[in-house]
């Protein structure tokens, strides 16, 4: 009996094991590409750009484009609001100052940059997956669409800078006051006159 499930096994395994493999160093570019954010961002708006040039070239998939821009608005939202919402929990966690005199505490993304920059790209990699599908291509007046999508846009980002004026935080490093740290100086160190 336990031949049978070793077989079963041993035959998965070569297919499991490829799918491990290609994983693993699927994850291992990924990690390796965190730190080069410029780059990502490149790459990232070359994929909008071939994603918008196929939807431009087929005249179709605008129900797509729609739904992408209603996740996208979506990801923003979260990039731009802070991890704990001081209007839904305002006593757990860290909470952003509210005087000048408050203690500093970093903004800290409900988002994070690079799950945003992922779940941006992948979005985009799918809806240009999905316009080789017909079945995807439902007829709808776009410009309906696009209208009701910029409406949605502004209303959303209205209440959104209202939130950041009422509690007082920037969620960019544009405009901060940069401190930095001590700085040792060599003389002090270096001369104990011992």
């Amino acid at each position: 009996m336990e031949g049978v499930g070793a077989e079963g096994a041993s035959a998965a395994s070569p297919v499991a094991q490829w799918g491990n493999d290609v994983w693993r160093m699927y994850q291992y570019y990924l990690d390796k590409s965190t730190p080069h954010t410029v780059y990502r961002w490149i790459g990232t708006f070359a994929v909008m750009a071939i994603y918008c040039l196929r939807v431009y070239y087929v005249q179709g998939f605008y129900i797509i484009a729609y739904g992408l821009g209603i996740y996208i608005l979506n990801l923003l939202i979260g990039f731009l609001s802070p991890l704990v919402d001081p209007e839904i929990d305002p006593s757990d966690g860290p909470l952003l100052p509210t005087k000048g005199s408050d203690e500093f505490k970093p903004f800290i993304r409900r988002l994070p940059e690079f799950k945003f920059w992922y779940s941006f790209t992948k979005a985009f990699v799918i809806a240009f997956v999905m316009t080789f599908f017909s079945m995807f291509d439902v007829p709808v007046f776009w410009p309906i669409l696009l209208c009701y999508w910029i409406v949605l846009f502004v209303l959303t980002m209205r209440r959104q800078i209202a939130h950041m004026i009422k509690y007082k935080y920037i969620p960019f490093n544009v405009g901060k006051q940069k401190y930095g740290g001590k700085k040792s100086s060599a003389s002090s160190s270096g001369s104990r006159g011992d």
